[in-house]
């Protein structure tokens, strides 16, 4: 089994077989590590639309609450909301049955951080939010036809790559991060210099990359045959990659509007 870049998919069941995953919703293994039938989803074989639709409904949670957020001007809530939605996120990552509830509750706390900090950062750079929007869009999109065309390929080589990038960079905020309260800018990495164009190009490209392995992961527990209720998980460790990716693009692109 390859292991994605999100931790929370490490609970998914892998496909017996290897291969290049397909996407395809009509091939559905067995799932023998499934808990006893207690509702439909348990019964029913997890599909693509499955993790579509509780995608989209997850997504949809975080707009509206990002929307309701900036609208009122509560931007003081991003910060809380950060912290709670930090815990959010650990408590569904390694909580052993899937939740709805927690999941939509993390969309909700985590749409108003976000939408705290787009309506900072579009008052101090008109139109930045739209722009941010529709480059998460792109490369969101882009990486999906990258996937389904094979154009790059899910191996465990990538996948090992893309986990050391991940936990190098994260590494490196956590290091700026206790640099900054000895010296003024930390290590550089968020100042808006050079240094900080290219560490967020860096994050840019890690976060796309590890589209690829959700996919792939995401995929894999279809062809595994994987209870219905596990798009939930699917959904969640979709929107905590599309979270960092519109942050970094967001801030990338305040660099250029200093």
């Amino acid at each position: 089994m390859r292991t994605s870049s999100n931790p929370v998919f490490r609970d998914l069941p892998a496909a017996s077989a290897g291969g290049y995953a397909t996407f395809d919703s009509s091939e559905r293994g067995g799932y023998a590590g499934a808990p006893q039938a207690r509702t439909e989803s348990d019964r029913r074989p997890m599909t693509i639309d499955d993790v579509v639709t509780k995608t989209a409904t997850t997504l949809a949670v975080l707009v509206a609450a990002g929307a309701v957020t900036w609208a009122s001007g509560l931007y003081a809530l991003a910060l809380p909301a950060a912290l709670v939605g930090f815990v959010l996120a650990l408590v569904v990552t390694f909580k052993k049955v899937v939740s709805p509830p927690l999941i939509l509750a993390y969309a909700a706390v985590e749409g108003v951080f976000l939408g705290g900090v787009s309506g900072i950062f579009n008052d101090r750079f008109s139109g930045i939010v739209v722009q941010a929007v529709v480059g998460t869009a792109g490369v969101f999109g882009g990486m999906l036809v990258v996937y389904k065309t094979g154009a790059i390929r899910v191996t465990p080589k990538l996948t090992k790559w893309i986990i050391g990038a991940l936990i190098g960079v994260v590494s490196l905020m956590l290091v700026n991060l206790l640099a900054s309260f000895f010296v003024d800018g930390g290590l550089g990495l968020r100042d808006g210099g050079a240094l900080a164009i290219i560490f967020s190009l860096v994050c840019i490209g890690i976060a796309a990359f590890s589209f690829l392995l959700d996919f792939d992961a995401a995929d894999q527990a279809i062809r595994a045959g994987a209870p219905a209720r596990y798009a939930w998980y699917i959904a969640f460790g979709l929107t905590v990659t599309l979270v960092w990716l519109y942050l970094e693009i967001l801030r990338l692109l305040s660099y250029f509007r200093e």
